[in-house]
């Protein structure tokens, strides 16, 4: 397929598939960057209601910067893989000690954002034309370029998302593609299963991620807990001390002398 009917593909599909939502409405850093954050791995229809719950509650990156890790991890509470509410909170703290970051360089050293995030932002934000690759652009790219592949590469992609790419309207552009790439894995047509890099998310149930915020849980309601009361409360199995592990790792807990606590710093 042409760039130009590609392109003219994309933005035709974009006047009948645009989703509306708070970080479009005001692509500002913060926004953004929260919207980001909520993003990975999470559904939009879930991220569209705590997005809004956590910006009245902390409606400024200072705010969140100031903020206790309890009180970010009780306002992420529905959105899974709470290490993102850690970096996130991390991320405000940096900003709010060195300024807002506005390269890809800089946008790179903030907890929890790669080089895909950072691209995203560069474009959402900055209406800088910078290429990424996410699930629903990879959606897209393969549907329309690699249909008859058995495995695609990023890089692959990642060339035509160059190639392909609006300078003149970058933030736009990127949404149409998000839009259409949503649309297309509703239909059971996005074929993403085709790309080396796409993992399906495993259950919630039954996983040691269940338990990460099951714990969480736990200590965001109390200033500290005995980590005896806690294996009781939640009638500890063979995950507990996996999901402990983990959660220490991440930064997220703390425990001395068997005493157990959210991370203060």
């Amino acid at each position: 397929m042409k760039v130009a009917d590609f392109q003219e593909l994309v933005w035709g599909k974009n006047q009948e598939l645009f989703r509306p939502m708070p970080w479009r409405d005001d692509p500002s850093f913060y926004r953004v960057l929260v919207s980001e954050l909520m993003l990975q791995q999470t559904q939009v229809a879930r991220v569209l209601v705590k997005f809004e719950e956590f910006m009245h509650i902390f409606p400024t990156i200072g705010a969140l910067a100031n903020a206790s890790l309890a009180d970010v991890l009780r306002a992420w509470q529905g959105l899974g893989y709470n290490r993102r509410a850690k970096y996130l909170h991390d991320a405000a703290k940096y900003v709010a000690k060195h300024g807002q970051p506005k390269t890809i360089d800089e946008l790179v050293k903030l907890p929890g954002v790669g080089r895909n995030t950072a691209g995203a932002i560069m474009n959402y934000v900055y209406e800088n034309p910078t290429p990424f690759i996410e699930t629903n652009i990879r959606s897209v790219y393969i549907r329309h370029f690699f249909s008859n592949e058995i495995s695609v590469a990023d890089h692959n992609i990642y060339e035509l998302v160059e190639k392909t790419l609006d300078d003149e309207h970058p933030r736009e552009w990127f949404w149409a593609l998000m839009d259409y790439g949503s649309w297309l894995k509703a239909q059971g047509a996005g074929n993403v299963s085709l790309s080396q890099h796409y993992r399906k998310q495993a259950p919630l149930k039954g996983s040691v991620r269940e338990v990460r915020g099951q714990i969480l849980k736990q200590l965001s309601e109390v200033a500290e807990m005995s980590l005896d009361v806690l294996r009781i409360q939640l009638q500890a199995d063979e995950r507990f001390d996996t999901a402990l592990e983990g959660l220490k790792r991440d930064g997220l807990i703390e425990c001395r002398d068997a005493i157990i606590h959210l991370t203060k710093r």
